[in-house]
C-alpha cells in the first residue's frame, strides 16, 4: 500500500510504498483510510517533538482518522503511539478507541473537527468540574483547537468566553462565534486582558511560555474575591514550553493548574466521550472549514501551515 513516510525528523513525510497494516489481536481491525486529519498534534508526531515521541523511525504519521472496515461500517477512531498511523490507504485500529459514525456523517468534517474538539471537550469534561454559566478565558484562541474551544464552552453552557490571540485577522472570526475578544500584540494588551478576565473562572491555556506567566500574575492582582476558584488548563505550548510560574499567584487567590492531554486522560475516559463528540459534529454543532489534499500531495500539504481551513487528506 501506499502512506506517507517519515525516514527523517527534519524533512516533511513522502508519499511512498509501506507494508501493509496487520490485525494481531481480536480486537483490531484493518480498515481503509477515508480520511485523516493534518492537526498540529500530528506534525509534533512526525517531527518527534512531542512528549509522547519514542524517536522511532521509519512511521506513518496521523493520529486519528476515518476509516471503512470489511463490513462496511465508517468508524471515527483514534490510534495510540504508533509507527502505524492514519496517512495511509490503510491502518490498523482498536475498535475500543473507535465510534460507528450515524448515518449520512460526513468523514472530512468529522476528521477535520473531532481532533481540535476533543482537546476542550475532553478538558472541560473530564479534567475539571465544569459548572454552566463560567466564565471562560482561551488562550490562543486563533488558531483551529483555540477556535474549536470557543464553540465548545458555550456548547457546554459557559455564560461568557474571551479569546484571545495575536492574529487580528483571525480574532474578528472567533468574535463572530460569540467571544469577546483581545489581541495580544503587546504588553499593554496583556495587562488589558488581566483585568477583563480578572474573575474568570476557567482558562484554556493552548499558548503558555512567558505569556502565561506574565497572564496568571495579572489576573491574580485583578481578582474581586482572592478566594474564587480559578482553573488553569495547559494543553498546547505554542509560545514556549516551560513558563515561570510567580509564586505569588500561587498563594494569593485560589488557584489550580492542571494538564490535559495523552496520560493525564486515561484513554477509557476520552473514548468515553467520542459518541457525544461525533454526534455533535455530524449534527452541524460546530463551524469548522475543511479542505481536502490527495494523500499523493502530503509533502506540499506539510509545508502550507498558514492555511486557515483545517487539512484532511484523503487516499
Amino acid at each position: 500500500m501506499y502512506a506517507a513516510v517519515v525516514t527523517s525528523f527534519d524533512r516533511p513525510p513522502a508519499y511512498r510504498e509501506f507494508p501493509d497494516p496487520i490485525a494481531r489481536t481480536d480486537d483490531e481491525i484493518v480498515v481503509d483510510v477515508v480520511a485523516s486529519g493534518l492537526h498540529r498534534r500530528v506534525r509534533s508526531q512526525a517531527d518527534g517533538s512531542h512528549y509522547t515521541s519514542s524517536g522511532e523511525l521509519p512511521l506513518v504519521p496521523g493520529i486519528d482518522g476515518v476509516g471503512r472496515g470489511r463490513d462496511g461500517t465508517l468508524r471515527y477512531f483514534v490510534l495510540p503511539d504508533t509507527t502505524m498511523g492514519a496517512m495511509a490507504e490503510q491502518t490498523v485500529i482498536d475498535r475500543r478507541r473507535s465510534v460507528v459514525l450515524p448515518d449520512g456523517a460526513d468523514p472530512i468534517l468529522v476528521a477535520a473537527a473531532l481532533n481540535p474538539v476533543m482537546s476542550s471537550w475532553v478538558a472541560l469534561r473530564r479534567r475539571i468540574d465544569f459548572e454552566p454559566g463560567q466564565t471562560v478565558l482561551i488562550l490562543g484562541a486563533t488558531g483551529s483547537s483555540g477556535r474549536m474551544a470557543v464553540q465548545v464552552a458555550k456548547r457546554l453552557g459557559a455564560g461568557r468566553v474571551i479569546g484571545a490571540g495575536r492574529d487580528g485577522r483571525r480574532l474578528a472570526a472567533v468574535s463572530s462565534l460569540g467571544a469577546e475578544t483581545v489581541q495580544l500584540d503587546s504588553a499593554t494588551a496583556v495587562s488589558d486582558l488581566a483585568r477583563l478576565a480578572g474573575d474568570v473562572d476557567v482558562v484554556i491555556d493552548y499558548l503558555w511560555g512567558p505569556i502565561t506567566a506574565d497572564l496568571m500574575a495579572g489576573i491574580a492582582s485583578n481578582r474581586s474575591d482572592p478566594g474564587k476558584p480559578l482553573t488553569w488548563i495547559e494543553i498546547g505550548s505554542v509560545a514556549g514550553a516551560s513558563a515561570e510560574i510567580p509564586s505569588a499567584a500561587l498563594r494569593a487567590v485560589r488557584l489550580q493548574i492542571v494538564g490535559s492531554g495523552q496520560g493525564s486522560v486515561p484513554t477509557r475516559d476520552i473514548a468515553a466521550e467520542l459518541p457525544a463528540i461525533a454526534s455533535e459534529i455530524s449534527g452541524g454543532g460546530f463551524s469548522l472549514d475543511a479542505r481536502t489534499v490527495p494523500l499523493a500531495d502530503v509533502a506540499a500539504a506539510w509545508n502550507d501551515t498558514d492555511a486557515d481551513e483545517r487539512i484532511v487528506l484523503t487516499p
